[in-house]
Parts: C-alpha cells; sequence; structure tokens
C-alpha cells in the first residue's frame, strides 16, 4: 500500500482518487477551495465535475496542502494546466527531496513553450517528475470501464514502480521513456480536437472527422519529432489513441466546445457553456509557436488559432485547408519510372 497525495479534485483527480483507492492505496484529496473540500466530505461524491461516483468513507479530504504532502509516496498533479506553475510553485517548500509527482494534466506553457513536466521540473527541483496520460475520460475511469493508459518518466524504476500502484483489472498501465512525445501528443490533440468539433458544429461527417484525425495526427508527429521525441510514441496510447477518443467522444469537452464554435458562438460563449477548462485553447498559441521555433507546418492548428483569435469563419477554414497547394502523403514515396 502506498500514501498518494491528489493535489487537485476535478473530475480526472477524482476518477484517480477513487482507482487507488481501490487499489488498496490510502488517499488524501486536496484542493485549494473550501467550499469544494466541503462538499466532498459531506457527499462523498464531486456532484458537480463527477456525479455518480461514490468515495469511500476513509478518504481524506483537506485543504491544507501540508497535510496532502507530507509523508506520501507519491503526490499526483491534477490541477488544470494553465494552474500548473503556480501549484507547482506552492509544492517546493512542502516536498521532499526525491518525492515522485505523477502529472496527469495535459498542456503547453504558451509564453515558455515547455511542457509541463519541465514546469514542475523547474519549480519543484527535489521532486521525481512522471507523467500519467492516454485515451482516458474521467466519466468512464470513475465507473471502472476498461481503460489504457501510459506511465512516462526518465527512470525505468520510476515508471515501473507507478505501473504498479495505478493499474488494475480494468486500468492497464503501459510504460514509457519518451516522456516528450507522450506530453505533446497529449497537449497537441486537444486543438485538434475543436477542431474536430467546429467540424460537427458545421455539420460535416465521418470523412472529415477521418482526414482531421489523420491529417492533425501527422502535424503532432511533424512538430514532435523535430523537437526530439519519438515518432513511434504518436502512433501509441499518447498520440493516435488520445486524438481519437477526444476527437470523437461528447465527454470530451474539447469537442462540445468545437461543436459550439461550429455553431456560430466565440470561443468565450463555447468555454462558458462547456463549464469546465477547455485545455486546447490554451494550448492553441503555444502549439504554433513551437511551429515557429522548430520551422514545422501546421496547417490545421493554424486555422484553429485564427478561428479562435482572429475571428475566422470555420466554414472558411476549412474551404482554406482544402484548397491548400497540392501534396503527397508519404514523403520518401517511391515511384517506378
Amino acid at each position: 500500500m502506498a500514501n498518494i497525495g491528489m493535489i487537485g479534485a476535478g473530475s480526472w483527480g477524482i476518477a484517480l482518487a477513487a482507482l487507488l483507492h481501490k487499489n488498496g492505496h490510502h488517499v488524501t484529496v486536496w484542493s485549494k477551495l473550501a467550499e469544494e473540500i466541503a462538499m466532498l466530505k459531506k457527499e462523498h461524491e464531486h456532484k458537480d465535475k463527477l456525479p455518480g461516483v461514490k468515495l469511500p468513507a476513509d478518504m481524506v479530504f483537506t485543504t491544507d496542502l501540508k497535510e496532502a504532502v507530507k509523508g506520501m509516496d507519491v503526490l499526483v498533479l491534477a490541477v488544470p494546466s494553465s494552474f500548473t506553475r503556480k501549484t507547482a510553485g506552492e509544492l517546493r517548500a512542502e516536498v521532499e527531496e526525491g518525492q515522485i509527482i505523477v502529472n496527469v494534466a495535459k498542456g503547453i506553457e504558451e509564453h515558455t513553450l515547455m511542457t509541463l513536466s519541465q514546469i514542475i521540473e523547474e519549480e519543484v527541483p527535489k521532486a521525481t517528475v512522471a507523467v500519467l496520460s492516454g485515451p482516458s475520460h474521467a466519466e468512464e475511469v470513475g465507473k471502472g470501464l476498461p481503460t489504457t493508459i501510459v506511465v512516462g518518466a526518465k527512470k525505468k524504476a520510476t515508471a515501473e514502480y507507478l505501473q504498479n500502484i495505478f493499474m488494475n483489472d480494468v486500468f492497464r498501465v503501459y510504460t514509457s521513456s519518451d516522456v516528450l512525445g507522450m506530453e505533446l501528443g497529449a497537449a497537441l490533440k486537444n486543438v485538434v480536437a475543436l477542431a474536430a468539433g467546429m467540424a460537427d458544429g458545421l455539420g460535416y461527417g465521418d470523412n472529415t472527422k477521418a482526414a482531421l484525425i489523420t491529417r492533425g495526427i501527422a502535424e503532432i508527429s511533424r512538430v514532435g519529432v523535430a523537437m526530439g521525441a519519438k515518432a513511434e510514441t504518436f502512433n501509441g496510447l499518447t498520440g493516435i489513441g488520445d486524438l481519437i477518443v477526444t476527437c470523437a467522444s461528447m465527454h470530451s469537452r474539447n469537442r462540445r466546445a468545437g461543436i459550439l464554435i461550429g455553431q456560430g458562438k466565440s470561443m468565450e460563449e463555447a468555454m462558458a457553456e462547456v463549464k469546465m477548462v477547455v485545455e486546447g485553447v490554451y494550448s492553441a498559441k503555444a502549439a504554433m509557436g513551437l511551429a515557429e521555433k522548430y520551422g514545422v507546418q501546421l496547417p490545421i492548428i493554424e486555422q484553429v488559432n485564427l478561428i479562435l483569435f482572429h475571428g475566422k469563419a470555420p466554414d472558411e477554414a476549412v474551404r482554406d485547408l482544402m484548397l491548400r497547394d497540392k501534396k503527397i502523403e508519404i514523403s520518401d514515396a517511391q515511384w517506378e519510372e
């Protein structure tokens, strides 16, 4: 049994807290919001973000960060990406040398172009940082539906230790050393999912969705490989796997926001209606910053940025994508004479 500090009480944090407790671990859940902790203590259920998932009587809920960190074998950082740096900074004074922090959020910091694990390493240099990512909606994990996911770490021993902590008969965990590739796939797929949602909102069909998923993973892989990640990662669970589920499911807040934008609502109106953090909005500008830095073309992600931040109509963006210069799909194609 391990002692786990869950830093963040959103839908994903609560789903993982329930899973980890089921695995026999002692879980303490932290939130900065006193009203959220009061609700969890009273109801043993997050009525707003993960209704129907009951939490055990012996799970601890606290607003005291020290209580959630001190003596814990593993800290799971489950706050939205836009709060990762601030929360990691608050953790710095509490974390002990070598204590493991597993980041489960997805995003890239816009002004630094850093991945979330890089931010955590900068803010909490004493910690051993890992990531958990893959096609895994909180709503389904909370219900115990079969899910596969990946834990990434620099050291094999860390990855295998976490694999044992998280894995059970309905939650299969693979390991990877390509932390960079995992995080890029996790963050950038949210931008492509916005595009997929916009296509749905415009009334387009399966052909369009398949095109966006296929060419979207090509864009994600292109920038990832340029940054030093492994191409194989983007063909796996944290690449194409995560992209498929985020583009296809109504659990996806990014797809839902995209649908609303495709139907004519503004980015701000869509985010307000979804009532949850739409991570793709925060990663979209960062993706274009990476494209410029590494000299790669990201046509779908570029159009998403134009729609979100420059008022371009979604149907016009689709038209411009379709009318781009003619291209070859496979770069090293061998033609017969």
